[in-house]
């Protein structure tokens, strides 16, 4: 697999381009982060809720449970006591439900802050690159091949442009079609260079 390429310049503006990609993306998954940690924060609310509806349940409970033990007006006495227990108690279960509507508020802004920034990098980034490394790849093995050459000269009449290839020979192609091995060289070297790869006698 070959990621870089050989090309000095081309190289460089690719590892420049890389780590200004991975720098995107970890800033933005930070400010996802962020987010959510900030949004998260009014969960506080629900924490005190629910701290409050449990110590007035508690406190309830005990005082109905106290109050009901005197004899004869302990069961009359201890109803609105119960009351204000199950009061307790709702107000505990709300402040649990303010917490988890919290947290997936939290967690939909936070996530949708930075999936979008990213797949955008990773679009604009990741395919061209992935691109690069198969076709640069490629290039690497075909030149190995015994008509390697033949077949990367061929591909450059095809497929690179026109003025590039008549500096090479105004009659590229028939030169091509007679073998003449330096045009045909020099075609190899062109698509190779498109592809990022250098020939070892050009190093």
């Amino acid at each position: 697999m070959k990621i870089y390429s050989d090309f000095v310049g081309r190289r460089t503006r690719q590892i420049i381009a890389d780590v200004a990609a991975l720098a995107g993306i970890a800033l933005w998954v930070w400010f996802g982060a962020t987010v959510f940690a900030v949004v998260n924060q009014l969960a506080v609310f629900g924490q005190q809720m629910e701290a409050a509806g449990a110590g007035f349940e508690g406190a309830m409970s005990e005082v109905g449970e106290t109050l009901g033990g005197i004899p004869l007006i302990g069961p009359g006495i201890r109803v609105p006591f119960d009351g204000a227990s199950g009061a307790g108690g709702m107000l505990e279960a709300a402040g649990q439900a303010q917490q988890e509507g919290v947290f997936a508020l939290a967690l939909t802004l936070g996530i949708g802050s930075a999936a979008l920034p990213v797949v955008t990098i990773l679009l604009v980034w990741l395919v061209p690159r992935i691109l690069f490394v198969r076709r640069a790849t490629r290039a690497k093995q075909v030149v190995a091949a015994p008509a390697g050459m033949d077949l990367l000269a061929l591909r450059a009449l095809t497929g690179q442009r026109l003025s590039a290839i008549t500096r090479i020979d105004a009659d590229a192609l028939g030169a091509w079609r007679r073998g003449d091995e330096d045009v045909v060289r020099r075609l190899a070297q062109l698509e190779l260079k498109s592809s990022g790869v250098r020939l070892r006698e050009e190093a």
